[in-house]
């Protein structure tokens, strides 16, 4: 009896192990999963399909349980379900208490196929795509012996024009350290498939003991986007086994996600048709605080490593660490201020500033006007002596308009007095020396030399601006003769500042003036010369 008891337990032994070992063997091609492990009844997994039942079937399942299978076809297959028909769960109105329910997906949010309970098994069901979320759920009360169930994988029908899928490529990859990045672009850098094969990758992500990964998305485009039976990029946390499935991305967006173990799988699955997808994650290792020694506190319940802080990468959920890193940067002079200087060159800005706009304001109120003598025409054969003096300069000063206005007047005389003496003297020479056509009994007038310097002499002339009187604005003119090699007159007033506006309104008889002083100074010039010539004619 003992012998029969003992070959007994050495035949389950061997059953037992070969089990084990199929499952290991096929676990790459069956990635099913259940939660919690140990505590959900039988799963056996086989290369095309599995069994799982609930706790302790055929007998009675314990109280207070809940149990999560999900199930994972290979690429281009859907999965088949069949309960067994030795199926009891406690019924209730509308399955409130005691129930299987079960997603066609692979997440607890996917879309509910249906809800059972009571004596009668659900029948066949088919997933959509490659994943089942299904759970059981017993409530303290009225025990039942639950439920059995098989599946299977078949061709998935929206597949069947492509024919028999090729074998995949194996695509791993092992990844590790503080941070690291992760991109589709390793697939084909590593040679690891073509870039017209359908892939599966995976890459591990291994942190040091304690620690949790943060995945950070830079970059993300699915080719085909929300067919995610064509391509998309799931988030392990834990193990790459579908009971461990996190997130998964196939739409537009894809988010940040943060793993709680020391191990993260991202998987990427593209068809040949969606080889474009791509997508590019940054990985950082944390730990929760306290934070140790060598570590930055990220105000995120993240202790990340010092090496981090300021290398131009966010690391933090929260630029954290990107944010103060002046104190890494080679100090400039906009560091070396302080509230001193600051001051300092703020009150110095502003007093320029104000001497800038007064400045301004008095340039306005006092304009400079500019008075620029007309050259005259003068011939340098008759003037000559005028260009062989030397530069000099005259002082003149405007006097009220009541003195200019009477110095206007006696000009006007002076000048009629020269235009009839010009007159006179040109008459006197012209009789001289070609004979005069008077009569003979007519007197002759002016034709000794000195009666002729006698009408030409001229009047003695006081001068045109008296100095010293009252009312008046004093410019400076200066008046330059140059050589008779240079042959020009120039002559020029200087810019002076006034604020008189009488200065405008006599400007033309100013000018007036100097020219008309400069004509009778050319009188006394000539009558002299013509005296000279009258001497020698008179001596010939």
């Amino acid at each position: 009896m003992v012998h029969g008891r003992s070959f007994l337990h050495v035949v389950a032994s061997l059953l037992i192990l070969g089990l084990s070992g199929a499952t290991k063997k096929e676990a790459v091609k069956n990635n099913s999963g259940v939660q919690p492990a140990g505590q959900c009844g039988t799963w056996v997994k086989n290369p095309e399909g599995g069994l799982f039942t609930s706790p302790n079937y055929p007998n009675k399942y314990p109280p207070e349980r809940e149990c999560i299978y999900i199930i994972e076809a290979p690429p281009r297959q859907c999965i088949d379900l069949f309960f067994d028909e030795k199926y009891s769960i406690e019924p209730s109105w509308e399955c409130k208490f005691d129930h299987i329910e079960v997603r066609d997906g692979p997440f607890g949010f996917s879309p509910i196929i249906g809800r059972y309970c009571g004596q009668q098994s659900p029948q066949y069901i088919r997933s959509s795509g490659r994943y089942l979320w299904i759970k059981f759920v017993a409530d303290g009360e009225l025990e039942a012996i639950g439920f059995s169930a098989n599946y299977n994988f078949t061709a998935d029908p929206d597949f069947k024009d492509m024919g028999i899928p090729k074998p995949l490529p194996f695509c791993e990859f092992e990844m590790g350290g503080p941070e690291g990045i992760i991109e589709s672009q390793q697939i084909t850098k590593d040679g690891k498939a073509s870039p017209t094969e359908a892939v599966d990758c995976k890459w591990f992500i291994r942190a040091p003991p304690r620690s949790k990964i943060y995945l950070r998305f830079l970059d993300y485009e699915m080719q085909n986007s929300n067919e995610c039976k064509r391509n998309f990029v799931a988030v392990y946390d834990g193990s790459s086994s579908v009971e461990d499935l996190k997130v998964k991305f196939c739409s537009t967006v894809a988010s940040d996600v943060m793993l709680l173990s020391a191990l993260g799988v991202v998987r990427m699955w593209a068809d040949e048709g969606s080889r474009r997808s791509r997508f590019k994650i940054l990985f950082t290792t944390f730990q929760e605080p306290p934070c140790e020694a060598d570590t930055f506190f990220c105000h995120s319940n993240m202790c990340i490593n010092n090496s981090l802080v300021c290398n131009g990468i966010q690391n933090c959920v929260y630029p954290w660490d990107e944010n103060h890193c002046k104190e890494k940067r080679k100090a400039n002079l906009l560091d070396n201020l302080n509230n001193t200087n600051g001051t300092i060159i703020g009150v110095t800005c502003c007093v320029v500033l104000i001497l800038l706009v007064v400045s301004v304001v008095v340039q306005i109120k006092q304009p400079r006007k500019k008075y620029i003598l007309r050259r005259d025409d003068f011939d340098p054969t008759v003037f000559q002596e005028v260009f062989q003096e030397p530069p000099h300069y005259e002082l003149c000063t405007l006097r009220s308009a009541a003195a200019a206005s009477a110095d206007l007047a006696e000009l006007a005389e002076d000048l009629e007095s020269f235009h009839r003496l010009r007159r006179s003297s040109s008459r006197c020479v012209h009789d001289h020396h070609c004979g005069s056509n008077q009569p003979p009994g007519a007197k002759s007038a002016n034709l000794s030399p000195a009666a002729l310097m006698t009408e030409m002499q001229p009047q003695p002339t006081r001068p045109l601006l008296p100095p010293n009187t009252a009312n008046r604005r004093s410019i400076l003119v200066m008046k330059h003769s140059y050589s008779q090699d240079a042959c020009e007159l120039d002559d020029e007033l200087d810019e002076v500042p006034t604020t008189s506006h009488r200065l405008a309104r006599h400007e033309k008889a100013v000018q007036r003036l100097l020219e008309n002083s400069a004509v009778l100074d050319q009188y006394e010039r000539a009558s002299e010369k013509y005296e000279n010539m009258d001497r020698r004619f008179t001596a010939a």
